[in-house]
């Protein structure tokens, strides 16, 4: 079965190789607060995604900037957990990490057994995604970078995104939109194809 309908010559080479190809796999969502996490997990999961959202209060109001996202009233406080099925041998498990520095505890036990992470940044505000590149950087764990192109902000460029982050040359960046679909399989099919590029024979 080919996903989405696609014909041979449009799936990337891990796609054809079912031999290498995991029957279920474990996948990190991170990045700062208000990027998109808990959208991008809603987008795509073909179960009831299971989210931490809880209210915001005013105890807060001192620790989360809402100055890029004012409308933002709910926060995960835990995770978010979603599962979207890529093709007959290939499921993705989606963990989304909560984003607010003081819950950054939790991150060694949910990306334990992952076999990569999506980093999700925000152009107006990409500052907030560099405790997520340190953090993968620095646990030698596949990654990608995702840009949540949000509407009525500039539109940056991969190269220029790469750049302003130092993303390294063999970290893949897309420019994608946690609300569409399309563009969310997009980006867990580049971080899926990554780390199976790392993976030894």
């Amino acid at each position: 079965m080919d996903f989405a309908g696609s014909d041979t010559e449009t799936l990337q080479e891990w796609q054809k190789d079912r031999g290498r190809a995991p029957i279920a796999t474990k996948i990190v969502v991170a990045g700062g607060f208000g990027v998109g996490k808990t959208t991008f997990v809603s987008a795509v999961s073909e179960i009831e995604p299971l989210t931490t959202e809880a209210l915001m209060t005013q105890a807060s109001e001192e620790t989360d900037d809402l100055a890029a996202t004012p409308e933002k009233n709910t926060t995960t406080v835990a995770m978010d957990f979603g599962r979207i099925t890529l093709d007959a041998d290939l499921v993705l498990y989606l963990f989304g990490t909560p984003g607010q520095q003081r819950f950054w505890f939790m991150w060694d036990d949910l990306v334990r057994g992952a076999i990569g992470a999506i980093v999700m940044a925000d152009t107006r505000r990409l500052e907030d995604c560099f405790p997520a590149l340190d953090y993968f950087e620095s646990c030698g764990l596949p990654y990608v970078v995702a840009v949540n192109h949000f509407e009525g902000t500039a539109y940056y460029e991969v190269d220029d995104v790469r750049e302003a982050l130092s993303v390294p040359d063999r970290v893949p960046v897309v420019i994608m939109d946690a609300r569409n679909r399309v563009t969310v399989i997009d980006s867990l099919m580049a971080l899926v194809g990554h780390a199976v590029e790392l993976t030894p024979a």
